[in-house]
């Protein structure tokens, strides 16, 4: 008896353990995990459905104007490369004192560098800034305002990172390591440590901020504003929203894997650059902040959980510098960074606006100085559409030639306008020429023309460049004018104001030589047989010199010199064809009055 209420109390546990087992195995163990999960789907969602948490102006619209004083607010680590110098800031962990140091503000030899960063309390704040987001977790995450901790370096250069740490004091504890490389390229690789008992969900952002429209922003010749490359589909796509259309259209939202985003001045841009095989969301954003406009662009990666005594790492980039040209390529290259030359405003013509400007750069490099190079340029553009050229000047000669076999058609059918227009038709035919035989060159350097414009507008190489006298700054319009005599009197009359104060009429050296050459050109093409229609014609240089008056001195100066070659050219051809000439007939003039 005994023995066999042994067994059955060893059955009895085998079984109650089996029993134990299958329950946990079967049934508790599947009920915990979809309850875990189910938990985590929700936080997972709570994060993905944030925002970054965003600083803002300062309320009542109340600004520091000494920037030591805003500096001041913060304490700072001192950032020093070749081309960058500034500071940022341990609260919040911001970048957001910087200026580059290879370009000056104005061409004054005692100018200050180009400030691209300015610190958050002062009027038009601009930064950037890093974090995390999750709503639900204890203790809380870093936010723009929080205190971190330097806890190794002492000044970020491109041969010492920086490490910042925070620790939430509920088993978090975040480290932020921030190293620069020797041109414009931030990096910022943020570890969270989970030592807590529970599990954590969070997710990282990044944004640049900039409160209220810059005062740079034009809105006219080159793009400033948001800009961003996005996946779609199998390949990437640029988006240009210029400040005044950012405005009308506050929340802009895109999704993708690979990329970047950013806010653009003609010149200068910063742009987040998130890890390219991560799916972001991303979008550019306005917020009304008491009466200033505050415009971001910004990245909310994925969701990450974090298990107890786990971390994790995300490493997201800065660019904040120069838009030149070889430096967006390595960036490019080095990165795996689509579009990012495009940070450029290339124009929808960038097929032969990028071809141009690496032509120019060539010339540069051979000659070493950027007006010299336009002159090249502008030789190298009128070899290559010499035939073009050609074809037109022939067809202007023959029409020239045949001007008074049509006067006199003109006069012996002026009653008859269908008569004469068959007559003259007839002429053509026998003559063997083709009134419209100009017209098509024309039309096919227009696209070059546009291409050379954009060029010399979008590209910082022309910026400040010198090129002789009183040229010190081909970006610039002509500094000298009319209305002091170039100089000769003293006092600043740079222009006079028009319509009220609305345009100015500036009048230099360089869109005088502009008028007079468009004339001397335009007088080398046939009359036209309307009388309202030459006056017209004759009129056209007065009215381009004053459209062309404000533009930089670098354009005048190429379409100026582009004006003598063709001047030049039409001229021997319409000598080896005997037509008349408004060159001949003024040497003819002068000579007469001479003798």
């Amino acid at each position: 008896m005994q023995n066999e209420n042994t067994r059955n109390t060893i059955v009895f546990v085998v079984i109650t353990v089996i029993f134990l087992f299958a329950y946990q195995t079967f049934v508790l163990g599947p009920q915990t995990q979809q309850r875990r999960a189910a938990q985590q789907a929700a936080a997972e969602k709570t994060v993905d459905q944030a925002v970054a948490p965003t600083s803002g102006a300062p309320a009542g619209g109340v600004f520091v104007r000494d920037r030591a004083q805003a500096l001041g607010a913060s304490v700072r680590v001192p950032i020093k490369t070749p081309t960058l110098t500034g500071s940022l800031s341990l609260t919040g962990g911001r970048i957001d004192d910087l200026f580059l140091t290879q370009y000056r503000a104005t061409i004054d030899k005692d100018s200050p560098p180009v400030e691209m960063f300015r610190p958050q309390g002062m009027e038009h704040a601009y930064f950037a800034q890093f974090g995390w987001t999750g709503p639900n977790v204890p203790g809380g995450v870093p936010g723009p305002n929080t205190p971190w901790r330097l806890t190794a370096g002492t000044a970020l250069t491109p041969a010492t990172p920086v490490t910042l740490t925070w620790d939430n004091q509920q088993g978090l504890r975040f480290t932020r390591v921030i190293s620069v490389d020797d041109k414009y390229l931030f990096t910022v690789k943020d570890t969270v440590a989970n030592l807590g008992t529970m599990p954590i969900t969070i997710a990282p952002y990044g944004r640049v901020e900039r409160q209220g429209v810059p005062d740079v922003a034009r809105d006219m010749l080159s793009h400033e504003g948001a800009i961003g490359t996005f996946r779609k589909g199998d390949n990437f796509v640029t988006e240009q929203h210029k400040y005044n259309d950012w405005l009308k259209k506050p929340v802009i939202d895109k999704e993708t894997t690979g990329g970047w985003l950013g806010i653009t001045d003609e010149y200068w841009l910063a742009a987040l650059i998130p890890t390219q095989t991560e799916a972001v969301k991303a979008g550019f954003r306005v917020r009304d902040v008491g009466a200033v406009k505050v415009q971001e662009a910004n990245l909310l990666g994925g969701a990450r959980v974090i298990q107890p005594g786990m971390q994790i790492t995300e490493t997201q980039r800065l660019f904040a510098g120069a838009k030149r040209n070889e430096i967006l390529k390595g960036y490019q290259d080095q990165l795996d960074l689509p579009r990012f030359i495009y940070a450029i405003d290339w124009g929808f013509l960038w097929f032969l606006t990028r071809p141009v400007f690496m032509l120019v750069e060539w010339l540069y490099g051979l000659i070493g100085n950027f007006g010299w190079a336009i002159l090249a340029l502008t030789v190298v553009i009128k070899l290559v559409t010499f035939p073009l050229a050609n074809k037109q000047g022939e067809a202007a000669a023959k029409m020239r030639l045949l001007k008074p076999k049509m006067d006199a058609l003109n006069e012996k059918y002026a009653d008859d306008p269908q008569k004469k227009q068959l007559e003259t038709m007839e002429l053509f035919k026998r003559e063997k020429v083709n009134p419209l035989a100009g017209c098509l060159p024309a039309l096919l350097t227009i696209p070059i023309f546009y291409s050379l414009f954009k060029m010399l507008t979008v590209t910082i190489e022309m910026r400040h460049a010198p090129f002789v006298g009183w040229l010190k700054d081909l970006s610039a319009r002509d500094p000298s004018s009319i209305w002091n005599l170039f100089g000769l009197l003293p006092w600043d009359a740079a222009s006079i104001p028009l319509i009220g104060g609305i345009a100015n009429l500036h009048i230099g050296v360089l869109v005088i030589a502009y008028a007079v050459t468009m004339w001397l050109t335009m007088s080398m093409n046939p009359p036209a047989a309307d009388p309202i229609q030459r006056r017209m014609f004759q009129f056209m240089p007065f009215l381009f010199a004053f459209i062309m008056a404000p533009l930089a001195a670098g354009l005048l100066l190429y379409y100026t010199w582009s004006n003598i070659l063709t001047a030049v050219q039409q001229y021997i051809i319409m000598r080896r064809y005997h037509a008349e000439n408004p060159i001949d007939t003024l040497i003819a003039r002068l000579t007469k009055k001479a003798a």
